[in-house]
């Protein structure tokens, strides 16, 4: 092999490399948007107290952009239903996927922000607050009194955040599907919900 070569062979090793492959836990093989029906319960100071109230919503998961070193997703949770006197609203999550991290986009203006990552030739610097999926091996973070830890249980990867006055949010990601749960709520049951995909 001559001089030529090993040299080229050495900078093609060396060089970082953005190449996009696939995260087992947020991925899609087009831009068409993915729908699946989510059903779970919902509680609050408006629903009589023990009382879950039974939640059922579609839920939209959209690749919005493409780049060699990842992808931006929306995902939306649409025609919820339920009986309880006020109607939820559970608004739309943007994350940022790389082969290795699920990043959630906490930007003022999302849809903006999705134009400019997405032109970025490599993945922008992320908060530790802000990742929410890996691939390998365990994460934890603390901001004040939230914990949030990230932990792989087979083909599950959970996200656990939780605050001492009952204040917390859950998402499970399953691999080769997405997100099948989804469980946010406030201090003491004053309010929240937990979606769980269905089959």
């Amino acid at each position: 092999m001559n001089r030529r070569r090993i040299a080229t062979v050495m900078i093609s090793i060396l060089l970082p490399s953005f190449a996009h492959a696939a995260n087992p836990f947020l991925d899609a093989a087009s831009d068409k948007p993915v729908a699946a029906k989510f059903q779970g319960g919902e509680w609050g100071d408006e629903i009589q107290q023990d009382e879950i109230s039974l939640l059922t919503a579609r839920v939209v998961t959209t690749r919005l952009a493409k780049m060699p070193w990842g992808a931006i997703f929306k995902i939306e949770f649409t025609d919820l239903e339920s009986r309880a006197p006020q109607k939820r609203e559970i608004r739309p999550d943007y994350f940022i996927v790389t082969d290795d991290r699920i990043v959630l986009l906490n930007e003022e203006d999302n849809e903006s922000a999705v134009k400019k990552i997405s032109a970025l030739d490599k993945p922008p610097e992320f908060e530790p607050g802000d990742i929410y999926g890996i691939t390998a091996g365990k994460f934890s973070h603390e901001d004040g009194l939230w914990k949030t830890t990230i932990s792989l249980k087979g083909d599950l990867c959970v996200y656990d955040s939780s605050h001492p006055s009952g204040h917390f949010k859950k998402m499970i990601w399953k691999k080769g599907v997405g997100l099948v749960e989804y469980a946010s709520g406030s201090g003491a049951r004053a309010d929240g919900f937990r979606l769980k995909r269905q089959k």
